[in-house]
């Protein structure tokens, strides 16, 4: 299989952890591209050109880094289905806190709205603190050992709020999520896929 990707993806950054995760680094060859640049090889695997794309043994591409992740949770055999609802709603409730973060740093990055913030803008901070309020208040459910996809989502939709968006003090505000957060980081996963 192949993976695109690119160093700064959070949804690359997901995938890749959990193919860790699942022991399947031998079958999958890492393709660095910059989605910036309308990489050809990227674009023939996904026309949209968004990382992480997966390009499977038989040659189809999957793209949307939660269908990838459900495609690699699939390749397991081990991986448990008891609390598959779990799993699902804190993959979505980290796929949300991602999106809204991912989309605060582009339009920082490439919309000066100096101090005249739009609807959309406040519209996501609001997603994010709304998020990681639910995620605090939730915290007992999740786990240090046998990492869901939820959990893996949730924990890099955090490195990367601490990554991209320092500013919001996400630490201080939510200090049982980010006890979580700086467990789950220590993992080999985790260290050896650090943003960058």
């Amino acid at each position: 299989m192949k993976l695109f990707l690119n160093q700064t993806s959070p949804y690359a950054r997901a995938v890749r952890i959990l193919i860790v995760e699942r022991g399947l680094e031998d079958k999958v060859e890492l393709c660095w591209c910059d989605p910036w640049n309308d990489d050809a090889q990227l674009l023939e695997a996904n026309p949209a050109g968004r990382v992480p794309a997966l390009v499977t043994d038989s040659g189809t591409p999957i793209s949307e880094s939660l269908l990838i992740a459900s495609y690699i949770d699939s390749l397991n055999s081990e991986v448990s289905s008891d609390n598959k609802e779990d799993v699902m709603h804190l993959a979505g409730v980290g796929q949300g806190l991602m999106e809204a973060a991912f989309a605060l740093v582009i339009t920082h990055k490439y919309i000066d709205e100096g101090n005249n913030p739009s609807v959309l803008t406040k519209r996501r901070f609001s997603v994010i603190e709304r998020s990681l309020l639910h995620l605090e208040q939730n915290i007992a459910h999740f786990g240090h050992h046998d990492l869901s996809m939820g959990t893996i989502i949730v924990a890099v939709a955090l490195d990367y709020l601490a990554f991209r968006l320092p500013e919001l003090g996400v630490a201080k505000q939510y200090p049982a999520l980010e006890a979580w957060r700086a467990g789950v980081a220590n993992r080999p996963s985790f260290k050896t896929t650090a943003f960058g």
